[in-house]
C-alpha cells in the first residue's frame, strides 16, 4: 500500500515537472502518439457528444451549457485520476491482461456483435432518483458526470496500451474530450462521408489490444512500426472506400 501511495504521489508530481514537458513538446513522437490519442477518441466518440446534448436536452437553453461545462470538468478530473492510479496498475501483469482482453473484447463488439439501432436517443427521466435527489439541473449535471466516466473508460485503457508516459496521456486525453465536446460534428460527418473510419478505429483497437499483450511478455512493438501499422490501416479504410464509392458507380452505370 505504502508503494501504492508514494507511486501515485510521484505520478502526479510529475505533472509539474517542466523538464517532461519541455521533453513531450518538443520530441515529435511524443506528438504522434498525442495525434493518435486525440484521432482515435474524436473518431470513436463522436456520437458520444450527441448522447450527451440529448442528455440536457430537457433543461433550459442557458442551463444546457453548464451543466455540458460541468461535466466537461469531470471529466477532466476523472482523468487526472485514471491516469495517476494506471501509470502504477498497468505495471501489474494480471491487470494488464485483463486490459488487452477487453480492448480485444471491444473490436469483437464492433464487428461480430448486432447493435441497437444507433438512431435511438436517451432521454433522461425528469422523475429519475437523481432528478429527485439534487433536483433537474443538479440531477443532470451528475447524469452528464457519470456518462463522461463511462466513455472515458475505454479511450483511457487504449491509451495506456498505446503510451504509459504521463504526459502523453494527459495531453492526449485534454485534447481528445475537447475533440469529443468541440469538433464531434465534424468527426461525424468524416464518418458518414468514409464510413470504414469508424472500422478502421476499431481495428486499431485490437491492433493496441495485441501491442499491450505482447508487452506482457517484453515484447515492444516500436513506434515507426505502429506508426506504419496505423498509416496501413487507415490508408486501407479510406482506399476501400474510395474503390467502393467507384464500383458502385460503375454498377449504376451499366
Amino acid at each position: 500500500m505504502n508503494d501504492f501511495m508514494m507511486q501515485l504521489l510521484d505520478t502526479y508530481a510529475s505533472f509539474f515537472d517542466w523538464q517532461m514537458w519541455l521533453n513531450v513538446l518538443t520530441d515529435p513522437v511524443s506528438w504522434g502518439l498525442i495525434g493518435t490519442l486525440v484521432g482515435m477518441e474524436g473518431l470513436l466518440s463522436a456520437d458520444n457528444a450527441l448522447v450527451l446534448a440529448v442528455m440536457v436536452k430537457h433543461l433550459p437553453h442557458k442551463q444546457r451549457k453548464k451543466a455540458l461545462f460541468y461535466g466537461l470538468l469531470g471529466a477532466y478530473f476523472f482523468r487526472f485520476l485514471a491516469i495517476g492510479i494506471g501509470v502504477y496498475l498497468i505495471q501489474i501483469k494480471w491487470v494488464k491482461m485483463l486490459g488487452a482482453a477487453y480492448l480485444a473484447w471491444l473490436a469483437y463488439d464492433h464487428f461480430f456483435r448486432k447493435h441497437k439501432n444507433e438512431g435511438e436517443e436517451m432521454e433522461i427521466s425528469k422523475k429519475g432518483i437523481l432528478m429527485r435527489l439534487f433536483g433537474p439541473f443538479w440531477g443532470t449535471v451528475i447524469s452528464v458526470e457519470l456518462m463522461d466516466i463511462a466513455f472515458s473508460v475505454d479511450s483511457i485503457l487504449a491509451a495506456f496500451g498505446v503510451s504509459q508516459q504521463v504526459w502523453i496521456l494527459f495531453i492526449g486525453g485534454i485534447l481528445g474530450v475537447l475533440m469529443m465536446r468541440g469538433v464531434a460534428g465534424v468527426f461525424l460527418r468524416l464518418i458518414m462521408k468514409i464510413p470504414e473510419l469508424e472500422s478502421a478505429a476499431f481495428i486499431l483497437i485490437a491492433v493496441i489490444s495485441i501491442k499491450m499483450f505482447l508487452s506482457i511478455y517484453d515484447i515492444h512493438i516500436g513506434h515507426g512500426l505502429f506508426f506504419a501499422i496505423l498509416a496501413v490501416i487507415f490508408g486501407y479504410a479510406i482506399g476501400l472506400h474510395y474503390y467502393r464509392k467507384k464500383h458502385q458507380h460503375e454498377t449504376a452505370n451499366m
